[in-house]
């Protein structure tokens, strides 16, 4: 067993400010106003995706996208990659990024939001992401991140400081898939099989086809972590909250700097527009693996 399944209890603030917060980053990978900006700049379909997620990084080559996208089929992304930066600069899509999240956050809160609530939140985001920012070692693309310039605004720094957190987990989340020997594919297998999100959901989305999926599904029940018919095995399903408490222990440092009384504090005040972000249609599934 490489760790347990019980959490900390900073590590259960994690997940819960995580999963509350999600939508008020995650709506960027789903509103039009993203895609229409990208489309802009000569970049269509899942490029945009690609290159506005990875400029952070600067003009990197599709194989570190690969890297740090992690459960992508690879081809995808080497045809999505493929000429971007010819078309388009990291700066320009790091613009683009930040005025769709501008105009989807407005569409998708049309009454406002009270000044003083995303004042606070977006202070007590940015405090728990500046904590992330002092360890960025082993974390690619939250790296690529933490270098960016802060919004002046405060709605847009609390998306900002909820993309550094969201970042910051999703390396972790990788560190802990490598150290396991779980590739990208297995990670959505192993996802499937929770029930969370529909396996054509997870082949769509990352385009993994019948033969591939259905040939890991085999090599991991040939491991005892899956059944056939792709549900979970007892080891299987202890190995998938290995999986996630790691993760949480992982991505717990930042919410320790606010402690459990802000932590729940931000919730209170992000909740209400993570809702009306998710009945509005603006997001749609979680994409971690």
């Amino acid at each position: 067993m490489i760790g347990s399944t019980e959490p900390s209890e900073a590590a259960i603030w994690a997940r819960k400010t995580w999963r509350t917060l999600e939508p008020i980053h995650g709506m960027i990978y789903f509103a039009p106003e993203a895609a229409t900006r990208y489309e802009a700049l000569g970049l269509h379909d899942r490029s945009g995706y690609f290159a506005s997620r990875s400029a952070p990084m600067g003009a990197v080559p599709a194989t570190v996208v690969i890297a740090t996208f992690y459960n992508f089929e690879p081809k995808l992304v080497h045809e999505s990659m493929h000429g971007v930066w010819a078309r388009a600069t990291p700066a320009q899509l790091l613009d683009a990024r930040l005025a769709a999240a501008d105009a989807a956050l407005r569409r998708a809160l049309p009454g406002g939001w009270d000044a003083q609530h995303m004042q606070s939140a977006a202070e007590l985001a940015r405090h728990a992401a500046e904590a992330a920012c002092e360890h960025p070692e082993g974390r690619p693309l939250f790296a690529g991140h933490a270098d960016l310039p802060w919004p002046d605004e405060p709605h847009l720094a609390l998306w900002h400081a909820q993309t550094l957190l969201r970042e910051f987990r999703g390396d972790g989340h990788i560190a802990e898939l490598s150290t396991r020997g779980i590739s990208g594919i297995e990670a959505l297998v192993l996802h499937a099989a929770t029930g969370e999100v529909p396996r054509a959901a997870l082949q769509a989305t990352r385009r993994w086809d019948d033969a591939s999926w259905n040939a890991t599904v085999d090599a991991l029940v040939a491991r005892g972590w899956l059944q056939p018919d792709g549900s979970f095995t007892d080891e299987g399903r202890r190995v998938r909250d290995e999986i996630e408490a790691g993760t949480d222990r992982l991505a717990r440092l930042p919410y320790e700097a606010i402690g459990e009384d802000g932590c729940a504090q931000l919730r209170g005040l992000c909740r209400p527009w993570s809702k009306a972000i998710v009945s509005g249609g603006l997001i749609g599934f979680d994409n971690q693996s």
